[in-house]
């Protein structure tokens, strides 16, 4: 069905403003979030090594995160995967139901409807 919207310039001229404020303010609060996220881990490792310039002193020669080899996150990720694929059971993909004896339930009952509800 076709509707015919007849509207004088003055009201399509706001509507247009309207749209272009909301889409400006969308895009500007995506950059936002776009630009914190980014900086996060930058923000994290300066936090890190002012924590362990404070507990192990200034002249520390060990490096704040220590680097790890690949093999190992490679064995930590594979044992990590073995265990919780092994969590889960191995389910059939039969689908039974069953009848319900009772059929009554006062979750389907239609007379707790909002129009019998009498305030007083």
């Amino acid at each position: 069905m076709l509707l015919l919207i007849s509207a004088n310039p003055e009201e399509m001229r706001l509507g247009v403003i309207i749209t272009i404020t909301g889409v400006a303010v969308v895009f500007a609060a995506l950059l936002a979030l776009s630009i914190v996220f980014n900086q996060i881990p930058r923000i994290l490792k300066i936090q890190i090594r002012r924590k362990t310039i404070k507990t192990k002193g200034p002249d520390s020669k060990e490096k704040c995160c220590p680097e790890v080899s690949s093999g190992n996150v490679t064995a930590i990720a594979l044992a990590l995967h073995l265990f919780f694929d092994d969590v889960h059971d191995k389910e059939s993909t039969k689908l039974t139901i069953e009848k319900v004896s009772k059929r009554y339930s006062p979750w389907s009952s239609k007379i707790y409807g909002m129009r019998n509800l009498h305030l007083k």
